[in-house]
């Protein structure tokens, strides 16, 4: 992708928060906006660093994470193409409570402060655009949290290889292949588990003829026979 012929407007018009806005607002935005291609490992920003702008990923993956002082990473977000993130701590003039890193090559978009405060300003609308969709990241962590202390693991990660189901809803088709877009390692880590049960649970599922590891991708054999699958039955 050339980078010097993205069009940011267009783009902008494509996220929720953004679609509503006039052609000349979108414009306004653009100006307050960096594209930037950035290799993988980079660090975005760290625990503690203050924020003056939200992202959103345009190609790529980045995690999310917080260390432990014995060192250990937990990854609480996993961002793919299409998800903004840091617009909470953004507006709280509050500095991040996470670690922000590429897992791959990125295309990322950061819109800068100042620039979304003005559109706020003039539109009282888009304020609760924003509001809405950090809500919805909001609830999506709760959602976590229960699964974490409500589900077991397997359960995390049937629930894990289903999620693009239930979020497209409509018909459900009976087989699929789902790639992983990170390591098995980070994708563990971001369901609470460690890499040698998430293994494990995967190698239990094979077994079970429920579906076939092939590398990154699974190809999950009956949508509806996984959903409903309990260990020993």
């Amino acid at each position: 992708m050339d980078i010097a012929k993205f069009n940011i407007p267009r783009y902008l018009a494509t996220q929720p928060m953004f679609s509503n806005m006039q052609p000349e607002e979108l414009q306004r935005v653009a100006r307050g906006c960096v594209l930037e291609r950035i290799e993988r490992g980079k660090v975005l920003f760290r625990t503690g660093e203050m924020s003056q702008a939200f992202h959103i990923v345009v190609l790529g993956q980045v995690k999310l994470c917080v260390i432990s002082p014995a060192g250990v990473e937990k990854v609480i977000e996993l961002c793919g193409p299409g998800h903004s993130f840091a617009e909470a701590v953004m507006f709280m003039n509050a500095p991040h409570l996470v670690n922000a890193q590429t897992l791959t090559e990125t295309l990322l978009l950061t819109v800068e402060k100042n620039a979304v405060l003005r559109e706020i300003e003039a539109d009282s609308r888009f304020a609760l655009r924003m509001l809405a969709g950090i809500s919805r990241r909001l609830h999506g962590l709760i959602k976590d949290v229960e699964g974490y202390a409500l589900h077991s693991g397997m359960q995390r990660v049937i629930s894990y290889l289903l999620r693009d189901l239930v979020d497209a809803g409509g018909a459900v088709p009976q087989s699929i292949i789902v790639s992983l877009p990170v390591s098995k390692s980070t994708i563990a880590s971001r369901l609470s588990l460690t890499p040698e049960y998430f293994s494990r649970v995967l190698h239990e599922l094979e077994t079970a003829k429920l579906i076939t590891v092939q590398r990154r991708d699974i190809h999950i054999h009956d949508t509806a026979k996984l959903a409903g699958y309990l260990p020993g039955k």
